[in-house]
């Protein structure tokens, strides 16, 4: 008998990429991985030309000029909040002679909108970054949130037992909470991939450079950028944030997920932009499908062959 072979899912990428090499690596995941169709990238936080940039290069280098590249927010959702900014974004990566940016006219979170409901129950939304996007288009059209086949959100950090060494805050929570707090109260299929389980993960040098002896301009430029990237210079090390959630995506059985209602702090002295969960009940349903365990060692060296492995054209 023969087996009936899936369909790819569809995935919008919405990236904050270049603050943390994490973003460039979930990139490459998606890139190598037959399970899902890259629909779009859609860019969000301070600098989204520059972001876009990176983007751009990145798929030129693995031969894909096909996929559109939408701009969106540049600030947080009310505006209360200081962009984070390191400013290593694209060094090593960008050129002078590169091509001209070709975005599309229109706005990120109008991309996200027409493209999930014209899509209804096909579009599977990977977020990576602030969710000022997400947020943007859900209050415009809240019919985003039951036409969306997933919500792939990396952030928050849960903190359970053994995790009271991370910090109250994720990045990517307390850049915009207000639009985290949108997001999350939408009703929206949420699977959420925190710090808890993020942390565990790990690209370590033997892992950069199995990428770079792949020896293609892509696989090249990857593994510069994580051994460019501050944190990994730091430590020897850096983790596997985005990549664990874009993985998610494409072998669920990565992590162990448990129905759970995750509120975000917008106020407060301590912990603005903290996740909150609690267990839930028939008066407050779940909102989010949350990771809290990990295979770590299967998904790291799964994730290295993979993108080391992957065949380019």
């Amino acid at each position: 008998m023969q087996l009936e072979r899936r369909m790819p899912k569809r995935v919008i990428f919405d990236t904050d990429i270049g603050t943390d090499v994490d973003d460039c690596l979930a990139l490459a995941l998606l890139l190598a991985s037959p399970e899902v169709q890259l629909e779009g990238v859609t860019c969000v936080y301070g600098d989204v030309e520059l972001r876009a940039r990176m983007v751009q290069k990145l798929l030129h280098l693995r031969g894909r000029h096909d996929l559109p590249l939408y701009l969106g927010a540049r600030t947080t959702l009310l505006g209360l909040r200081t962009i984070y900014w390191p400013g290593h974004e694209g060094v090593g990566l960008l050129a002078d002679d590169d091509p001209p940016l070709v975005a599309q006219a229109t706005h990120a979170a109008d991309y996200i909108i027409e493209a999930v409901l014209a899509n209804p129950g096909e579009i599977h939304l990977l977020a990576v970054g602030p969710l000022t996007n997400v947020a943007l288009a859900l209050r415009k059209e809240p019919r985003v949130a039951g036409a969306l086949a997933s919500l792939v959100i990396m952030g928050g950090a849960l903190r359970g037992p053994g995790q009271f060494h991370l910090p109250l805050t994720e990045h990517n929570i307390v850049c915009d909470p207000e639009a985290a707090h949108v997001v999350l109260a939408s009703g929206a299929p949420i699977t959420l991939v925190p710090l808890d389980v993020t942390t565990q993960v790990r690209m370590w040098p033997a892992g950069v450079e199995r990428i770079a002896a792949g020896g293609t301009a892509f696989q090249l430029a990857v593994a510069d950028q994580v051994t460019r990237y501050p944190g990994f210079v730091k430590r020897g090390w850096t983790h596997l944030h985005d990549p664990l959630a874009a993985a998610v995506l494409c072998d669920p059985s990565l992590v162990t997920l448990e129905p759970l209602v995750v509120q975000v702090e917008t106020g407060g002295r301590l912990a603005a932009g903290a996740t909150l969960a609690k267990t839930p009940t028939d008066e407050q349903p779940a909102t989010a499908q949350v990771a809290l365990h990990v295979d770590a060692a299967r998904f790291e060296e799964w994730y290295v062959a993979r993108v080391a492995g992957n065949e380019i054209a």
